[in-house]
């Protein structure tokens, strides 16, 4: 399995990305709320610095929702009975994606009120 083509190693990410999307409620819906900022970002155009932290952020709550769903795959392999300590594993990788996706929703609120703060100034010129 080591030192596939890039194309090979591409593919296995997409093959991620599908599953994830078919098997994972949540990667659905943080992957349509990226969808849904990189819609603001076209309808609102901020500076470019504001395209990168939105970017990023969307990046990362994505990746961070691939990582909590197969670790909790993985989890249910291995453990399929419920047990407390695979419960609180769980519940960490869960915090772990709210604390990103907050992260996200502060970026969109600082983006908004930024874009609202440069239409009352130029108003005022």
């Amino acid at each position: 399995m080591k030192n596939r083509s890039l194309a090979a190693r591409i593919g296995f990410a997409v093959s991620g990305w599908k599953a994830a999307w078919q098997r994972e409620r949540s990667f659905r819906t943080q992957a349509w709320c990226a969808l849904l900022a990189l819609g603001g970002l076209f309808l609102l155009q901020p500076p470019m610095l504001w395209w990168v932290v939105v970017a990023v952020v969307c990046a990362l709550v994505l990746a961070l929702e691939l990582i909590n769903s197969a670790l909790e795959a993985l989890l249910d392999l291995l453990h399929p009975e419920v047990h407390p300590e695979i419960k609180v594993i769980k519940d960490m990788l869960a915090g772990a994606v709210l604390a990103i996706s907050c992260a996200a929703v502060f970026a969109a609120i600082a983006m908004a009120a930024n874009y609202v703060w440069a239409q009352l100034l130029s108003l005022e010129s």
